[in-house]
């Protein structure tokens, strides 16, 4: 409401310094419709407020709507339903659920899913912040010299439950409706992969079983990650996980005797390698 009696405002100083309407309409971002009707208000009342309504009246105060932001910023886990109960336990205000989501969105608080993100603990927060206090000075080429890689394990038959059926009652386990399932996803495939700003390499499918310290050496390394490596010159740092079979003792023995570069990579830190987006 204050916003709006504030833009409103301006909208009358403008014009009264002999603005048009269309050049308030498009330097305020609002529509010559709403400068037309703010000015014929001033002139029949000389306010800028809006003349008082014959509908409802609204079943919550100000200071009702306050204490409802305040509380959803507060626990921003809070549901509808706990705001509505927290607001009639404490003011003795009964709304609905429905009113609860208007004054939120009247406040611009919209309900969304949580971002998802690794749990971090003080040791991962402390090796992340070093890491970006080492790369902070590096420039587009220090970075140009850097082949991201990473694994990626797809379910064959997995199902994320968002898929729906349309159906009658009574038609629940109709074979038109039924979904079969296999245990643990009917098994899964695994990929290797490696961008950099310029380039790619193949995208590799590690067949058989799981990454062995032994198997990236020979699946990944050898043919694709040392070619890779080499086309971006003698500064070039390869960068991979924390994965067990990236850091074997057979893994690091190797990378030393060829000469690899490996960069430093803090645990549980995938939002952090571009190829996650990729």
């Amino acid at each position: 409401m204050v916003d709006k009696v504030i833009k409103a405002s301006k909208i009358i100083a403008l014009l009264e310094e002999g603005c048009s309407q269309c050049f308030v309409a498009q330097r305020l971002n609002v529509s010559r419709s709403t400068v037309q009707r703010t000015w014929q208000r001033y002139q029949e009342t000389g306010s800028v407020k809006r003349r008082p309504g014959s509908g409802r009246k609204t079943c919550t105060e100000p200071r009702d709507d306050r204490f409802l932001v305040s509380q959803a910023l507060r626990n921003r886990k809070s549901s509808y339903v706990d705001l509505k109960n927290t607001l009639e336990e404490v003011r003795n205000v009964q709304i609905s659920l429905w009113t609860v989501r208007r004054r939120l969105l009247a406040a611009n608080i919209h309900s969304h899913r949580p971002a998802r993100g690794p749990k971090l603990l003080r040791g991962h927060r402390v090796a992340r912040l070093s890491f970006a206090r080492n790369c902070v000075s590096w420039t587009h080429e220090d970075w140009d010299r850097v082949l991201f890689s990473d694994e990626a394990r797809i379910s064959l038959h997995g199902e994320d439950r968002r898929r729906r059926v349309l159906r009658r009652r009574g038609e629940r386990f109709a074979e038109a409706c039924f979904e079969e399932i296999t245990p643990y996803g009917g098994g899964s495939v695994m990929f290797w992969a490696g961008i950099n700003s310029m380039d790619r390499t193949e995208l590799v499918f590690i067949e058989n079983g799981t990454l062995t310290g032994h198997r990236y050496i020979t699946e990944v390394l050898i043919p694709y990650a040392q070619p890779a490596l080499t086309a971006l010159g003698e500064t070039s740092i390869f960068m991979d996980d924390n994965a067990r079979a990236h850091r074997s003792g057979g893994v690091d023995a190797y990378m030393l005797e060829v000469g690899i570069r490996r960069l430093d990579w803090p645990a549980r830190s995938p939002d952090l390698n571009p190829i996650e987006h990729v």
